[in-house]
């Protein structure tokens, strides 16, 4: 009997540390429930940012394909005027090359013409020179058989009868020389007239002869715009098969869009099919977290100690302190009950992560410090601990937490957490729960997309029989 009773003790003692150690597995085991859960979430995120990535791609290669269509259409429109312009051109071409070649030929036979025409005047002019030269011999051959006839018909008025016939020669003589000087004299009259048209032929025959000179040599332009003309059509030529070119690989292009548009259509598809897999994946494993935490719950409210049960207790107990302390400021006045619910979140402009003031911040700026502070040097596990609102508003959190913002968001996710929402699972579970309290393990965001696995242990506040929210300590697994 004795020993029996020896015995007893023993088996009491070994049930209640075989119950601490399903304790301490239950928490190890919620703890990588936990992880598992987190790894998930990440991967249906990553898996949603995938698959909008996937859809901005392929409203790009549509957009692209949509544009690569206007632009197959406008080559084949380039193409087609670009034909029409070189057959418009190269019969252009042919025609004013045939006109410009007959205009340069007969320029050619007009400028020799004229230069020729010119030569001609110039052997008449000649010839006209030469006639006034005779034509002044004959006048003073006349004037010297005048004055002969004067000296005969003297010497015949001297001789007397002798002389009479010899007169009469000398006055035939003089009036054929009279009628000789006036002939000339006329004919004078008529080559003065007809050198003077002559130079007046030759002036405008010089005239002629530079503009053919000049027509002539703007006939070698003219050879040498048909020889560009030509280049051009040629160039032209060129251009459509550039185009041509350019439209085969559009069209090319456009086929490989087609084809592209139809694989990301399956990628997303694909994707989505995962995403709607991790999605009832993490659905199961926050199940099975709710469970596992249920089984925290129950081994705790069973009287068993486990490592944890220390941090709940104190949760507990910071928790009732903390729902006195609002209950007396309400009696005293320092707020009032309708300021202490208030549930108008105000964004606090140009912060990142966002911030946000309501009618208590001030208030529990003032009170929640005094039971907060105290409890991070309570347990060496203990990283943070504050109280938020049923909406996991948490309007005060621990000094170190509590830091100006600065220009870099990262680093105030991890340093400026307080006047924030929290409204992911564990933050309103936390805030809403009315269980004696709360055990939840969760992996705590540090921004940069850094993560910190945790158990978070949470008791209500309730302030006057009315629901406020609940406190929080996070502490390391």
């Amino acid at each position: 009997m004795a020993a029996r009773l020896l015995r007893m003790p023993l088996r009491r003692d070994h049930r209640a540390s075989s119950f601490s150690d399903i304790g301490d597995r239950a928490g190890r085991l919620s703890v990588e429930i936990a992880d598992a859960a987190g790894l998930i979430g990440d991967l249906t995120a990553l898996g949603q940012t995938q698959s909008q990535r996937a859809e901005g791609a392929i409203a790009a290669a549509r957009q692209m394909a949509e544009t690569n269509a206007v632009l197959s259409s406008a080559m084949t429109a380039a193409r087609a005027s670009a034909d029409a312009a070189e057959a418009t051109l190269r019969e252009s071409s042919d025609h004013v090359s045939t006109a410009l070649t007959n205009s340069i030929e007969k320029i050619e036979a007009l400028g020799d013409g004229a230069i020729a025409l010119k030569t001609t005047i110039e052997k008449v002019s000649a010839t006209i020179q030469r006639v006034q030269e005779t034509s002044a011999a004959v006048r003073r051959i006349a004037d010297e058989t005048e004055l002969l006839a004067l000296n005969a018909t003297i010497e015949a008025a001297h001789a007397g009868t002798a002389g009479a016939g010899f007169a009469v020669i000398a006055g035939a003589v003089k009036r054929l020389a009279e009628q000789s000087r006036q002939s000339t004299k006329d004919a004078q009259a008529h080559l003065d007239t007809l050198t003077q048209t002559l130079s007046e032929l030759v002036g405008r025959a010089d005239v002629n002869t530079q503009t053919a000179l000049a027509a002539k040599a703007e006939s070698s332009g003219a050879q040498a715009s048909i020889a560009e003309l030509q280049a051009l059509v040629e160039t032209v030529q060129g251009m459509t098969r550039e185009i041509g070119t350019m439209a085969t690989q559009v069209d090319s292009n456009n086929e490989c869009f087609d084809r592209l548009q139809e694989e990301m259509t399956g990628l997303v598809d694909a994707v989505d099919a995962c995403g709607g897999k991790l999605k009832q994946a993490k659905a199961r494993t926050d199940s099975i977290l709710d469970i596992s935490e249920d089984f925290l719950l129950f081994i705790a409210e069973s009287g068993i100690k486990t490592p944890d049960t220390p941090i709940v207790t104190l949760c507990q107990k910071t928790a009732a302190q903390i729902a006195s302390a609002f209950e007396r400021a309400i009696a005293k006045g320092a707020i009032t009950t309708d300021a202490l619910f208030d549930e108008r979140y105000v964004p606090i402009a140009g912060t990142d992560p966002q911030q946000m003031m309501t009618k208590f911040v001030a208030f529990t700026d003032k009170v929640l410090p005094d039971y907060q502070e105290p409890l991070l040097e309570a347990d060496p596990r203990i990283v943070f601990c504050a109280a938020i609102d049923r909406n996991g508003f948490l309007p005060t959190h621990n000094l170190k937490y509590s830091q100006p913002q600065s220009d870099d968001p990262a680093w105030n996710a991890a340093n400026c957490r307080n006047r924030r929402l929290f409204n992911d699972r564990t933050g309103l579970s936390a805030g809403r729960s009315k269980r004696s309290f709360l055990l939840q393990t969760y992996r705590r965001d540090m921004g940069g997309g850094a993560f910190v696995l945790m158990k978070d242990v949470s008791a209500p506040i309730t302030v006057n029989g009315r629901h406020w929210g609940g406190f929080r300590i996070g502490f390391k697994v």
